[in-house]
């Protein structure tokens, strides 16, 4: 996979992933098989759930990972690196097997969203790309989601590519923000490459074309008269704008039996000015019109917006979505849990801190979600190690797993499993859904949370807890890591 400049991505990784690779090699741990875990710490916003996107980018990446002759060259060129290794290069490709939960799934801290079995070096090129995507779309599709959340049922355009971090910030931004509930977005080459609907209609610089503002109107209805939307705060929104829309809606519109047209605020004050245009455009007959705002807004804005009685149909949301401005970093990381030894034995690994949250689970596991067979609603996350199941016709009790002392006795609940094969020694084995399929997918699976855990402020803390066999090897892992180091310490 190579970028419009025909960078060839596998060169997307941090440094220390080839000179790991390198020492791997040197040390004759190439064929080492090891398991990682992609999971993340803490959920933007201090809300109470992320969404899980980015995996198809993944998966392009991993199924077109080599090293080029310039690549090669250029590594020859640093004087860091064994010619053997870069012989070994040469024919690189994934030959792995690779777990997720599928795009648009609520995840939560914690939990193993993707999982890589393979030889060592080829899961640690992984890194560094799986992250970026993981991170950077999981997080805008869960802003976006935040703000359609706050829009409650308008109709939430995407039109930040101008203030995006970069062309893949903009171009997979848009992707990442209609899975979380977007209409579209403002971004025409997401729509040629992803299929996200593109949307626009006028700048302020095409009414200043004009000798007068109802000149710009009138020609932009002729030329649009099925889309007919006019941008009316250019000079002075009720005194001008909307008369001069208005104007233009009679003139050109009535005639052809449209009723269909819309205007767009991109300044002021929102509340004030959609009521009173609501209001003239109403007395002109003009009731179907829609009303649409942008500038600046985020869902907190757009909740008050409604709180306070605008009068909206739809909103435009630009640079706080694109960049996630309120929490810009996802936090998600790709850890170490465990390697075979040779005869194909599974030693379980943790990663120790000072910092509670940065101490991983360990060794390779499995991840369920538990619904309410009455309710249909998701109760509850459970991690297990890959061996263990869940029998669901039996009662469970589960925990917090940092207050061990918080209990929840689940009963008559279905016991679903999150992560999906993607790939299998190398080869894909997961069909790729279609974008509106995981759209459709997330909005589905977001019915299955409780509204206190989707509430912005305090939401509920959702359960996810480790079996009693995985807390033990986790609980025991510690001990001894701690013995070890007093007995370093004396």
């Amino acid at each position: 996979m190579k970028t419009a400049n025909g960078i060839n991505l596998t060169m997307l990784c941090d440094y220390y992933e080839l000179t790991m690779g390198n020492g791997y090699w040197k040390a004759d741990m190439s064929d080492k098989i090891t398991y990682f875990d992609v999971f993340f710490r803490s959920i933007p916003d201090s809300g109470g759930f992320a969404i899980a996107a980015g995996l198809e980018q993944i998966v392009d990446y991993v199924r077109n990972l080599h090293f080029s002759e310039e690549d090669l060259a250029y590594l020859r060129g640093r004087g860091m690196f064994d010619e053997g290794f870069l012989d070994y290069l040469k024919n690189f490709r994934f030959h792995g097997d690779l777990w997720a939960v599928p795009e648009g799934t609520p995840i939560f801290p914690g939990e193993p969203v993707i999982t890589v079995r393979a030889p060592a070096i080829e899961a640690q090129l992984l890194e560094t790309y799986m992250l970026l995507e993981f991170n950077h779309q999981s997080l805008i599709a869960t802003k976006a989601n935040r703000i359609c959340r706050a829009a409650e049922g308008r109709t939430v355009l995407e039109f930040g590519s101008r203030r995006a971090q970069g062309i893949t910030g903009a171009v997979t931004g848009a992707r990442a923000a209609f899975i979380g509930g977007c209409a579209g977005t403002a971004c025409t080459v997401s729509d040629q490459i992803y299929g996200v609907p593109a949307a626009g209609t006028m700048a302020h610089s095409w009414v200043q074309m004009f000798d007068s503002e109802y000149d710009a109107f009138e020609h932009y209805c002729r030329t649009y008269p099925d889309n007919a939307v006019l941008l009316v705060d250019t000079f002075d929104t009720l005194r001008s704008g909307v008369p001069n829309a208005i104007r233009a809606f009679n003139n050109v519109l009535k005639p052809l039996g449209i009723k269909k047209c819309g205007i767009r605020l991109d300044s002021g004050d929102m509340a004030w000015l959609t009521k009173r245009a609501r209001e003239m455009l109403d007395d002109a007959g003009w009731t179907e019109c829609r009303i649409t705002v942008s500038n600046s807004l985020d869902e907190r804005l757009i909740r008050d917006l409604i709180r306070q009685g605008a009068k909206i149909d739809s909103f435009g949301v630009g640079e706080r979505l694109i960049t996630s401005r309120s929490e810009p970093v996802f936090g998600g990381v790709y850890k170490l849990c465990a390697v075979e030894d040779g005869e194909g034995h599974r030693i379980p690994k943790i990663k120790i801190s000072e910092n509670i949250g940065k101490i991983t689970n360990p060794d390779f596991k499995k991840l369920y979600r538990f619904y309410s067979r009455e309710t249909g609603k998701a109760e509850a996350d459970y991690i297990c190690l890959r061996e263990e199941t869940v029998d669901d016709t039996k009662p469970l009790t589960i925990c917090d797993p940092i207050a061990r002392w918080k209990r929840k006795e689940m009963e008559n609940f279905r016991a679903v499993e999150l992560q999906v094969p993607i790939f299998r020694s190398g080869e894909l084995v997961y069909e790729l859904p279609t974008l509106p399929e995981i759209k459709k997918y997330c909005a589905e699976q977001l019915q299955t949370l409780w509204p206190e855990v989707m509430r912005f402020d305090n939401p509920h803390q959702y359960y996810v807890d480790l079996s009693e066999k995985l807390m033990a090897m986790k609980d025991e892992m510690l001990h001894n890591a701690g013995r070890r180091s007093a007995g370093e310490k004396k």
